[in-house]
């Protein structure tokens, strides 16, 4: 678990002290795809540089562009692991990911519920999590409720697998992928090919390519993460932009569809997940399992596996979630 050990040495690194330089950080970078688990934002400085969708277990800080390790319940650092089992459900049909994800977008487009907050309000989110003890099969259910400042200039209230803290406002000169504020949100261009060249140019990008021809296999990765990211932790968008990041995600070379695949809830639907030509060895299927309906293709949840600490102390969690409402409302706290 050296990869480990050096997120440790990465999270001491102490405020105030010399930024990391860019060897180092390309390292840390590394270890930290390696070690990825779901999509979680990533605040980084407001100049574009190279970025990846984390988990809630680890997370890029800004200060001095340090990246920190962050610490689970039982206090041990997360891992990502490899691809969850695959259901005994009886056999689907098999349907492209595109197919999926263009019905995803068409539903979502017949369907969508818009709104238009004011800046003062918060978006309210409430999220089913449920998690299964490989090892013993114990499984708790969590609650997690969000207030998220619409336009981020007041303490936000997040929740991750039962715990909460208050997510203070960006400072000058940062921002955060993917975007919280709704102001940033609705500049996202609801064109896919559009916006997958946004995202693109963004994490390093020539800004003169625009053909999905010129991307490279690494620049498709951080795409892939990036609207990963956008699609799990931004549930509710301006109008339009959700249908484009579906239909963009089918754009990935690498993304796939899996059927068979049980939600939260207990049905079965079909799965698109991803196969990274760049990760390490063992990590083929990154950034979790986003789960349909195989008829209507409306979105059912999210399915992914976690570890929490290491060695012979490892456990190994399946991770099933899902949206169960959301609103606008005036204060954090507040419940519609």
């Amino acid at each position: 678990m050296h990869d480990i050990d050096e997120l440790r040495e990465v999270s001491n690194h102490a405020p105030g002290t010399p930024p990391l330089d860019d060897a180092t950080r390309h390292r840390v970078r590394a270890r930290l795809v390696a070690a990825m688990d779901r999509p979680a934002p990533v605040v980084r400085p407001r100049r574009p540089v190279l970025r990846i969708a984390l988990t809630g277990a680890l997370a890029a800080a800004v200060a001095a562009g340090v990246l920190v390790a962050v610490r689970d319940d039982d206090g041990a650092n997360r891992e990502r692991t490899a691809n969850p089992p695959a259901s005994s459900a009886p056999a689907m049909r098999n349907v492209s990911a595109q197919t999926v994800l263009n019905g995803a977008a068409a539903y979502e487009r017949e369907h969508e519920r818009t709104v238009t907050p004011r800046d003062d309000q918060f978006i309210y989110t409430k999220e089913i999590i449920k998690e299964t003890n490989q090892r013993t099969g114990e499984t708790k259910s969590h609650v997690d409720e969000n207030w998220r400042s619409v336009d981020g200039s007041k303490p936000s209230w997040i929740m991750e697998i039962g715990k909460g803290w208050w997510s203070p406002p960006l400072k000058k000169n940062e921002s955060v992928w993917p975007p919280q504020d709704w102001g940033t949100l609705r500049k996202l261009p609801t064109d896919p090919k559009k916006l997958i060249l946004a995202i693109g140019r963004d994490a390093g990008m020539p800004g003169k390519t625009d053909s999905l021809d010129d991307i490279t296999d690494e620049q498709w990765s951080e795409i892939h993460f990036s609207l990963a990211g956008l699609l799990k932790l931004v549930p509710v968008m301006p109008q339009g932009l959700r249908p484009a990041a579906y239909e963009a995600l089918g754009m990935v070379p690498g993304v796939k569809a899996v059927p068979n695949q049980r939600d939260a809830k207990g049905r079965t639907g079909v799965a698109i997940t991803y196969d990274d030509p760049t990760a390490p060895e063992g990590f083929a299927s990154f950034g979790g399992y986003f789960i349909f309906d195989p008829e209507t293709y409306v979105f059912l949840g999210f399915r992914d596996e976690r570890s929490s600490g290491h060695g012979p102390a490892m456990k190994k969690y399946t991770q099933l979630s899902y949206l169960d409402s959301w609103a606008v409302v005036d204060r954090a706290k507040q419940r519609p």
